[in-house]
């Protein structure tokens, strides 16, 4: 078990995962709180989403494996109140969306989104708790799925009852909580599933490389109404890093495509401040120049990526992300906290700092530990 050696994840465990292990708790009706105000008080009347509740577990599941935090104990207590306000109480599998703030249920919508962050979650608590029923849990939630939410061309639907457009973004989850349990539990098919949806980002999701569309049809066209055209550049990156883990996972040899992506995603950024922007076009046209906080965390995490393939000047472009992220978005406006979203002024147009972007912040911190030990083992 390590302790945090980086700037990101000393700030991650000195500051971030203590307030929202105290403030984010919610100690009336148990769970995690969506979002709290910007003097660190809870927002008491925001509805909980069920895949922000699946991601507090995760974060302090895995800050407890890496000996960061002791956050085993509050990770289990949100776990448990998920399963019984959000879970179908053993009488069918799958989740529901979305829970009033009481934790009862708003939507039972079965989104594919919110059951690939439950795989995730119950991948590091399953590490790090040894529980046997979480370990079932698992299987039984693969199997909602595939029983389900697959289609037959082998992609997910986005929910029950199945909407439309299309998206790539559950399935690049899918893929992330794939290669967790994997990576956590040597869970028996994970990677296989793994390579079926790294697939489908090739054969469906690019058109073309390293075009990342994120809306389709249903025969996997780019959607009508000019929605087809969307490329959000935070998960091009999220994609590299995604990509880069899976090559190490089946042990292949490195590819282009990461690079690509991260690459295409640049070639939009702010050039004052390298910060990706929210959204662009395929054509590679700017759509929306706002800043949220979660592509930059994407952002760090694809380029210390590329540094730990020795990708030239990869070490330079992660430290001036690493940077950036601090510089501009973390430890405001109180010191656990963050900016979610600015405009291409740098002014923040949010007022409220969602528990969702925890996850996405702690990822990278763990990225960031990686790549250093990595580059100490190389030095050693």
């Amino acid at each position: 078990m390590s302790k945090p050696i980086s700037k990101l994840s000393q700030w991650v465990c000195d500051k971030a995962l203590p307030l929202w292990q105290t403030s984010g708790r919610d100690a009336v009706f148990g769970g995690v709180h969506e979002r709290l105000h910007w003097d660190g008080s809870p927002d008491l009347t925001s509805p909980k989403r069920v895949r922000v509740q699946a991601r507090q577990v995760y974060c302090y599941a895995h800050a407890t494996d890496l000996g960061w935090f002791d956050g085993i104990g509050f990770a289990g207590e949100t776990l448990d109140w998920l399963l019984d306000k959000a879970g179908s109480a053993g009488r069918h599998p799958g989740f529901a969306h979305l829970l009033h703030a009481n934790g009862s249920i708003a939507d039972p919508l079965h989104d594919t989104y919110d059951h690939a962050f439950i795989l995730l979650a119950l991948a590091w608590y399953t590490k790090v708790s040894g529980d046997s029923q979480t370990l079932g849990l698992i299987g039984e939630t693969l199997a909602f799925l595939d029983e389900r939410m697959l289609c037959s061309d082998g992609s997910y639907r986005e929910g029950l009852p199945p909407t439309l457009p299309r998206r790539q973004n559950p399935h690049m989850h899918l893929f992330e909580a794939m290669l967790a349990l994997h990576e956590t539990i040597a869970y028996q098919g994970a990677l296989e599933r793994a390579g079926r949806l790294r697939a489908m980002l090739t054969e469906r999701f690019l058109q073309p490389a390293p075009v990342l569309r994120e809306f389709f049809d249903d025969a996997w066209q780019p959607a009508a109404n000019g929605m087809g055209r969307i490329v959000e550049p935070g998960h091009q990156a999220e994609w590299c890093w995604l990509l880069r883990r899976y090559e190490r996972a089946a042990g292949l040899a490195q590819d282009a495509l990461p690079s690509a992506l991260i690459d295409a995603a640049e070639a939009t950024a702010d050039p004052a401040t390298g910060f990706l922007i929210d959204e662009a076009f395929a054509d590679g046209t700017t759509s929306k120049t706002s800043r949220r906080l979660w592509p930059q965390t994407e952002w760090v995490k694809a380029w210390l990526s590329e540094q730990r393939v020795g990708r030239k000047g990869a070490q330079a472009k992660a430290a001036h992300a690493l940077n950036q992220l601090s510089a501009f978005y973390l430890g405001q406006p109180l010191p656990g906290g963050w900016i979610d979203q600015m405009d291409e002024a740098g002014r923040s147009m949010v007022d409220m700092i969602p528990a969702s972007t925890l996850y996405h912040i702690f990822a990278a911190a763990v990225e960031a530990d990686a790549a250093l030990e990595h580059e100490a083992l190389l030095a050693g």
